[in-house]
Order: structure tokens, then C-alpha cells, then sequence
């Protein structure tokens, strides 16, 4: 959604700008425009010897929404999906307040532009990333609302997913404040605008199918319909398509069990590209040798077996995803060096 023009002129700053904090007195030295949504123009600028992301709008309320999801993003222990807050104030400017907040500058490619330069063995392990980052925030009480590759900045080594814009973001319950039509349920005629994990995990489902279809699509019949034609036409979706459909028809209350279902078939996927050893039923040849003699051994080793397995299993699941992530870790190393 475009902010409206009135306010896009009123917080139009040119490069070499000074803006001076009323109440802190801070100083930042206007670089370049970032880029501007619904609610204010976000710049490239400079303070000190260090660069910085500088978001004015003439819209206080809104300005105090975002720095609150930003204070929300930082009480989470070991997560950083959002910029890190550095400074809010206020400036004055022809004879009016401009509101604004500094966040920590991000750099690096967007989701797409990533996965498209360092192929397609990146897609499942951002995925998992950002389904554990959507967790947490919405265990804090928080939806991101506008989920959208452009707004997703995978910085790094190692590779790790930021969000860039957090003026979406809505407290759960209430309606969605900013969304974009192709990610959007309500476009489609799958579900609500209501703040709730459900809706991003359908904006997770189409981003996915976003990666097989760089400039997207346009609705046509619109519905589920339509959607899971456009994942059975391309192999890379297929093979994900029982998860995007849960997705899509809301069948997710939460982030992790999106993540666990996917988990499940990059397991799968590996374990049938093993090919398995032929059984042999030792149970049958004991019986062949020893005929008319009564197994009484064979229920608790059936349990054994099953519990041998059981952990077996999980370990196994550790481990496969512990050498993913660090062949990758180490592919991307290596062709990033200097």
C-alpha cells in the first residue's frame, strides 16, 4: 500500500540534510531514500561514523506503534527478525513536528535475490529460520502483517533472514494494517484480514511459491483452486506442497507446527534418497532352527526395538540437519571469500 502524496512531501528531506533530535540533540546527516510506505519515508543516513536507517513521519501515533513492535522485537531472548532500535525524537521542520526513529541499517540481498545467486539448496533452511523467528514473535503477541520477500534482508555469514519494515506489524485480534495483494489471504478469498499467526503462515506459503514464480502472478479464478495449479505446474513446489496447502486453508495455529511439517519432509526426502537395506526376519529363522520351541522374549524386545528406534530416529533428524546447514555454511563461506 502507497503512502498518500501530501505526506511524502511533507517528510521529502534532500541528500546533506541535517536532522537535529528536539530532545535528544542527536545528530543525523541525511544520505540517500531507502524507500516509503503507508506511513513515512525511510532514509540511509549517518551519525557519527556509522551508518543508520532514519524512519520520519508526521503521523506520531504510527511512528509509536512501530517503535513499540521494535521494543517487542528486542525483549526476545536470542532473536533479532527486526532491526534493532537506536534513537526516537522529534524534528522540527518548517514550522512543524516531524516525528521519526533511527534503527540499525541493514544490509545485504532480499529473500529472492538471495536464493536465486546461491540456488535453490538455501530454500528449506531460510524457511525453517523464519518459521522459528515467526514463532517468537507471535508467542510475544505480535503479527507481522506485510510478510513479503521485499522486506526480508538475508545478511551474513552465516545467513540469517531480517525483516527491513515492521510497519505491518499488529498486535493479534486486530485487523491487519498494511499488507500487499499476492501475499494477502483476503486477495485470494482464503480467509480474513485478522491479526493472528495463521495469516502470516499463508504469506510463508506464498512466498514460497514466490520462489518459483519471481514476478509473481495475477489472481485469474482466484481461490485454493488456482493456487494449487500454479504449485503442480512447477517440480521445485511439489515437492512442498503438502505443507503450502495447510498453509494456505489456515490449517496452522502456529509457526512450529509449520516448521515441524516441513522438517518432516526434508527428512523424508533424504531418508528415500538412501537406498534401504533388504529385512531379514531373524524372528522366522529362529524358528526355522528351533521348531516348536515358544519364543516367550518376543513382546519385550519389541518394545526394545521400538524404543532403539524411536531414538535413533532423532538422531538422526539432528544430525541431517547439522550437516545441511553446515555444507551450505561452508559452500557459502567459501565462494564469499575475498
Amino acid at each position: 500500500m502507497m503512502m498518500n502524496h501530501t505526506l511524502k512531501n511533507q517528510c521529502k528531506v534532500s541528500p546533506g540534510t541535517i536532522i537535529t533530535g528536539k530532545w535528544h540533540a542527536r545528530e543525523y546527516r541525511i544520505i540517500k531514500e531507502l524507500g516509503f510506505g503507508a506511513n513515512g519515508v525511510v532514509y540511509l543516513a549517518k551519525h557519527k561514523d556509522n551508518q543508520v536507517a532514519l524512519k520520519m513521519s508526521d503521523n506520531g501515533m504510527s511512528i509509536t506503534s512501530e517503535v513499540n513492535v521494535l521494543k517487542s522485537f528486542a525483549k526476545v531472548q536470542g532473536h533479532s527478525l527486526g532491526p534493532c532500535l537506536l534513537d526516537v525524537d522529534d524534528w522540527q521542520w518548517n514550522n512543524s513536528k516531524i516525528s521519526f526513529y533511527v534503527m540499525e541499517y541493514i544490509q545485504g540481498p532480499d529473500f529472492l535475490s538471495f536464493l536465486q545467486s546461491k540456488g535453490p539448496s538455501w530454500t528449506s533452511v531460510l524457511f525453517l529460520q523464519l518459521l522459528n523467528d515467526l514463532e517468537q514473535l507471535h508467542q510475544n503477541g505480535w503479527v507481522f502483517g506485510d510478510l513479503k520477500p521485499e522486506n526480508l534482508i538475508v545478511t551474513g555469514p552465516p545467513p540469517k533472514i531480517r525483516c527491513i519494515d515492521v510497519g505491518g506489524t499488529t498486535i493479534k485480534g486486530r485487523a491487519i494494517k498494511e499488507f500487499t495483494e499476492f501475499y494477502d489471504r483476503g486477495y485470494w478469498g482464503l480467509g480474513s484480514r485478522k491479526a493472528e499467526p495463521s495469516y502470516d503462515l499463508f504469506a510463508v506459503a506464498m512466498i514460497m511459491i514466490n520462489t518459483a514464480y519471481p514476478n509473481r502472478f495475477t489472481k485469474s479464478t482466484g481461490g485454493l483452486p488456482q493456487l494449487k495449479d500454479a504449485i503442480r505446474q512447477k517440480q521445485e513446489l511439489i515437492k512442498f506442497e503438502p505443507v503450502i496447502l495447510k498453509a494456505l486453508q489456515g490449517q496452522y495455529s502456529q509457526a512450529k507446527q509449520m516448521r515441524e511439517d516441513l522438517l518432516d519432509l526434508m527428512v523424508e526426502k533424504n531418508n528415500s534418497a538412501t537406498p534401504s537395506k533388504p529385512r531379514v526376519n531373524k524372528q522366522k529363522t529362529a524358528q526355522g532352527n528351533q521348531a516348536g520351541v515358544k519364543n516367550t522374549q518376543s513382546v519385550p524386545l519389541s518394545r526394545q526395538s521400538y524404543r532403539r528406534k524411536k531414538k535413533k530416529s532423532g538422531l538422526m533428524e539432528f544430525l541431517f540437519i547439522a550437516i545441511v546447514l553446515g555444507v551450505l555454511y561452508a559452500w557459502y563461506t567459501f565462494n564469499n571469500l575475498p
